[in-house]
């Protein structure tokens, strides 16, 4: 069984489309491990999962991005994620992307968070030019979770 959200299906576990706090819990501290290690702002990575999945590991987009940080397939295969409903696989993947777009876009947040999502090509071939109403909703959805999240761990903050 699934359950229709705006954009995303979410696979029903046994349990309920809600994902239990221990395990949240848990991937928590792989986002905090993989953020580190590729040097990315913990509160970035914890930004994105919040606005691409909600903390929720089953979801799949009606474009076929899958998982926390919804990666494409082709992201996937790129990071070396083999399986994409793995939530440490897919954290991995999502943190290697984004340490690429970080590196890519000399650190311009709004840049980053838009190739994350509108895709890598469009944004580096035209920059802030690059004008959707849905890049610029998720730009700055990402943007208020991200300082809402520094504000509460200022001591994590880079």
């Amino acid at each position: 069984m699934s359950v229709l959200l705006p954009g995303v299906i979410v696979a029903a576990l046994a349990c309920g489309p809600i994902w239990c706090d221990e395990l949240r819990d848990r991937a928590s501290i792989c986002v905090d491990f993989y953020a580190d290690r590729y040097g990315v702002a913990r509160e970035l990575v914890h930004a994105i999962i919040e606005v691409e999945s909600a903390w929720q590991p089953h979801v799949v987009s009606t474009k076929g991005a899958v998982g926390l940080m919804q990666l494409m397939p082709a992201t996937a295969v790129m990071f070396g994620v083999r399986n994409r409903f793995r939530v440490e696989e897919n954290i991995r993947g999502g943190v290697a992307y984004l340490s690429r777009l970080q590196q890519r876009f000399h650190g311009d947040l709004r840049l980053v968070t838009a190739a994350y999502f509108a895709g890598e090509s469009r944004i580096a071939s035209q920059g802030l030019s690059y004008s959707s109403p849905e890049v610029v909703r998720y730009v700055s959805q990402v943007a208020r979770v991200y300082r809402r999240r520094q504000v509460q761990a200022p001591n994590a903050a880079r």
